[in-house]
């Protein structure tokens, strides 16, 4: 005779995988054997507790990512992760706090172009800029015959002034948070170049790149946050500290010398921006080629 076997004819197989179950979890895929249609108080625990992540760690991991530079990362490299939220969650939900604060409050639509109708001068140097490299711009100066990408260009300098900031607000939220996210394993690449020697997987480098990028982004959203507030103080102090962070963090994980490290990350730097800036420009492209 089984002890606190499940009797109930609706809890004798699960309903998940169909495997026969004694108690009150399946044994093969975990899922509880006794089920009811939740809550809306269900429902609201579900979301804050596995999507958002608010848990009794979500407070250390936060003190350590924002307070500690490079003490997180040095934590799960070590082996102790359980305590904290998972790195990848940490960099999904600040990006995504970050530009849900830059859509409602930080960039006004109006913002994007600021001539109401540029010149043929503008337009004719835009059009150069976007066909530079391109091999159907070359063959459309040398044949003397309009590409189809100098005709979209053309098209959309022709557009009236509030379409245009239509188009490119659109395209800077539906692609630059996808591209700041591919950015991630560029990033990781660019510490695994200027760590070569030091024994450290890849791997290694993408997780510090997730826990700085999610503080960036973090740090970012509290000055949208604080900018109507006029706390210009506060907002200073918060940009020397997220200039003393990286090299610290930098630091503090992989080692070496002040000088070192100091050098390491000024070429970083150089590099995230040129690469940010390049994500920046064919978002926008894609907007003109719409």
């Amino acid at each position: 005779m089984k002890v606190h076997s499940v009797k109930h004819e609706e809890t004798q197989y699960c309903h998940n995988c169909g495997a026969a179950v004694d108690y009150h979890f399946c044994a093969v895929c975990g899922q509880a054997t006794k089920l009811h249609v939740p809550s809306a108080g269900e429902f609201i625990h579900e979301f804050v507790a596995h999507y958002v992540a608010l848990e009794g760690r979500l407070w250390q991991t936060l003190y350590f990512l924002l307070c500690k530079p490079g003490l997180l990362t040095a934590e799960y490299i070590a082996g102790r992760r359980v305590r904290y939220v998972e790195p990848l969650r940490v960099y999904l939900t600040f990006s995504i706090l970050f530009f849900a604060l830059l859509k409602i409050g930080g960039v006004p639509e109006s913002d994007f172009l600021i001539d109401d109708k540029p010149t043929a001068e503008v337009a004719a140097q835009a059009k150069r800029e976007m066909l530079k490299g391109s091999k159907q711009g070359v063959n459309a100066v040398v044949l003397g015959v309009e590409s189809p990408i100098e005709k979209k260009v053309e098209d959309f300098f022709n557009l009236p002034a509030k379409e245009r900031n239509r188009q490119l607000y659109s395209a800077f939220f539906a692609y630059v948070p996808y591209a700041m996210f591919l950015l991630m394993p560029v990033f990781a690449m660019y510490l695994k170049l200027l760590y070569l020697g030091s024994g450290r997987r890849y791997g290694e480098h993408l997780l510090f790149a997730l826990h700085t990028n999610a503080f960036a982004f973090a740090m970012f959203g509290l000055f949208i946050v604080l900018k109507p507030l006029g706390l210009d103080l506060l907002e200073f102090v918060l940009a020397l500290w997220l200039l003393y962070y990286l090299p610290t963090a930098m630091r503090r994980v992989y080692g070496g010398s002040r000088w070192a490290t100091f050098m390491r990350w000024m070429v970083l730097a150089n590099l995230h921006a040129l690469s940010i800036a390049i994500a920046l420009v064919v978002a926008f492209g894609f907007a003109v080629m719409a």
